[in-house]
């Protein structure tokens, strides 16, 4: 039997559909608990100018201790993010109370950028083409299109890998 599984989410924080997404993730959080290991990965795509912007900064708040709940604020801002750009991300730290200062320069300096570039490369690697995208098991299922039945789905799965070593 296994303790947890990995649920690797790949997510871009400009992304509308990953917004709808995040009622499946917190579903899935409230389920499994500890259990389910649910992984923030990032996939900024070309057509979203802030969104390779906004996955530095989330790093930043991983750095600080509230990389979920940045991500849900950034999330929910995802309209706004397209016409006020970084101030934005700037905006969701503040009201989260992290140290803002830190977050612009992070920006500046770009020390989350091999981060960000990294878990792109994976994604490009293993298939991702769009956000949301999960990946569990070994199985990637892919929200960008539909995200119909992936909850269902991915629940089957962690049910099955939590009740054994095999898959």
């Amino acid at each position: 039997m296994t303790d947890s599984v990995i649920l690797d989410v790949w997510c871009e924080l400009q992304c509308p559909d990953c917004l709808a997404a995040l009622d499946d993730v917190r579903a899935l959080r409230a389920r499994y608990g500890d259990r389910l290991d649910i992984r923030l990965r990032h996939f900024p795509l070309e057509k979203h100018k802030h969104a390779f912007a906004a996955a530095q900064a989330a790093e930043e708040a991983v750095e600080q201790g509230q990389g979920w709940p940045y991500v849900e604020a950034v999330l929910a801002r995802t309209a706004e993010l397209g016409e006020r750009g970084e101030p934005v991300l700037l905006d969701a730290a503040r009201e989260l109370g992290l140290d803002v200062e830190e977050f612009d320069t992070a920006l500046i300096d770009g020390r989350h950028i091999l981060i960000v570039d990294a878990d792109q490369a994976e994604g490009k690697a293993i298939g991702v083409t769009g956000t949301p995208t999960y990946v569990i098991g070994g199985e990637r299922l892919d929200g960008g299109k539909s995200q119909d039945g992936l909850r269902a789905r991915i629940e089957e799965i962690a049910d099955r890998l939590l009740r054994t070593d095999t898959p």
